[in-house]
This record gives structure tokens, sequence and C-alpha cells, in this order.
């Protein structure tokens, strides 16, 4: 079944190497440089956390959460400064376990220290 699935969906490296090979026919002279190209979204993880060596990153996910969480009770929603940690845990956690999570503290059975 694993093997139906990594047919269907390319990996990482493969995906990047399509995606330069779409840029490089975009880029190529004989089309019109009017076209205008969308804006670009730049695929960024979190920085590498000291507190955090091991390939397992579920701590790294989880603390970054809270981190953001604890950083807009402190300085309000509109707050630039949260922005960081917002990137960096949607980067880092998968979206299944943001969900479950933002469900329990809107139930108040949130586990962590917020």
């Amino acid at each position: 079944m694993a093997e139906a699935v990594s047919a269907q969906t390319p990996s990482l490296s493969e995906q990047y190497h399509l995606e330069n090979e779409v840029k490089q026919v975009k880029e190529s002279p004989e089309e019109s440089s009017e076209e205008e190209t969308p804006d670009e979204i730049t695929l960024e993880t979190a920085p590498a956390d000291f507190r955090f060596p091991t390939t397992n990153q579920t701590r790294h996910c989880f603390t970054r959460y809270i981190e953001y969480h604890r950083c807009v009770a402190a300085k309000g929603d509109d707050a630039p400064e949260c922005d960081k940690f917002a990137k960096f845990y949607r980067s880092l956690c998968p979206s299944e376990w943001v969900d479950r999570w933002n469900e329990q503290r809107e139930n108040g059975t949130f586990p962590g220290p917020l």
C-alpha cells in the first residue's frame, strides 16, 4: 500500500525538481515578458532549536504552539511579534494536531500550560 501512495505522491526532492523544471520553462526567452508571474510563496521551517536536538520534533511542535498562544494572550491578536511563532508551529505541527488542540482550548480541556 505504501508503494501505491509513493507512486501517486512525489517525494519532496521530486517536487523540488518538478518546480524547478516548471520555473525554467516559464523563464524561457521564447515567451513574452509581458506575462505577470504569480506571487511566489517561500517555504520555510522553524529554525533549529537547541532544546530539541533529536529528530523527533513532537515536543518542538508543542512548545512552539504554546509559545504562540502565550504571546497572543500577552500582546493581543494583532501583535506582529507573535507571527513568527505562528509560522513556526504551522510548519512543524500536523494540521490534525493543531485542529484538535484548538478544539481543546475552546472546550477548556487543553493539557498544556497556557
